[in-house]
């Protein structure tokens, strides 16, 4: 089973790691090692409300394709008639 963690929960387990250690932060939250250092790569520097704009781009942005795709939708079929 392949558990989903929300940004704000990586982030603060990033401060974890380099407030103590990789091996204390992946225990509190049964996070493997190997997890940290995967999201460290990714959201290094990161701050909780940056992972809260991420997430609202990620959405705004999947809004935005939805309207295109639609739009083209749209554009198409008046070619055809």
């Amino acid at each position: 089973m392949k558990k989903r963690f929300v940004k704000e929960r990586i982030i603060t387990a990033l401060w974890d790691a380099k407030a103590t250690s990789v091996a204390k932060a992946a225990r509190k939250p049964q996070i493997s090692e190997t997890s940290i250092h995967r999201w460290h790569k990714q959201f290094d520097g990161m701050d909780i409300s940056d992972g809260r704009w991420l997430k609202r781009l990620k959405e705004k942005n999947q809004r935005l394709k939805k309207l295109l795709v639609a739009q083209n939708l749209e554009i198409e079929v008046t070619r055809e008639t």
